[in-house]
């Protein structure tokens, strides 16, 4: 699987607005610098995010962005969606969608397996886990695999 840039900086622009006080609106400047995340990708990412309902603009001299939702219910997995679409799709299509002829059935199966897999990471993870810098025990104990570090 390959995390896109507009995925990282949704990820790291929402643990920065999580990380304020509830209901304090930060401007996409100050989100930007403190990230590291360039100012236009980071207005059309906040645009994606609003459209899925996980941050609120707030105009007017105490503007900025703000979460709309509590930052607990809000996953890895609902983050990506909201920027990239679907975690797992081949050719534009999700693993249930694509046929294969008999020799070469096996492989939707893969996909589906790894789409599983990513779900099981992706959707255990909140933004508030991510903010508070702690990760579910389930989660962490994959970290722990001297493998999972090593570079393939």
């Amino acid at each position: 699987m390959r995390v896109s840039a507009k995925s990282d900086y949704a990820l790291r622009a929402l643990i920065e607005l999580a990380r304020r006080p509830e209901g304090e609106a930060v401007n996409a400047e100050e989100i930007g610098r403190s990230q590291n995340v360039p100012h236009g990708f980071l207005q059309a990412i906040l645009a994606d995010l609003r459209r899925a309902g996980v941050v609120v603009s707030q105009r007017g001299q105490a503007g900025g962005w703000r979460m709309a939702r509590d930052p607990a219910t809000v996953t890895v997995a609902d983050v990506i969606r909201a920027v990239d679409g679907p975690l797992v799709s081949i050719y534009g299509l999700r693993p249930e969608g694509v046929t294969y002829n008999e020799s070469a059935a096996s492989l939707q199966h893969v996909w589906i397996a790894a789409r599983s897999s990513l779900r099981e990471v992706f959707e255990q993870v909140s933004i508030a886990d991510l903010a508070a810098k702690r990760l579910p025990d389930r989660v962490m104990v994959r970290t722990t695999d001297e493998d999972a570090w090593q570079p393939r």
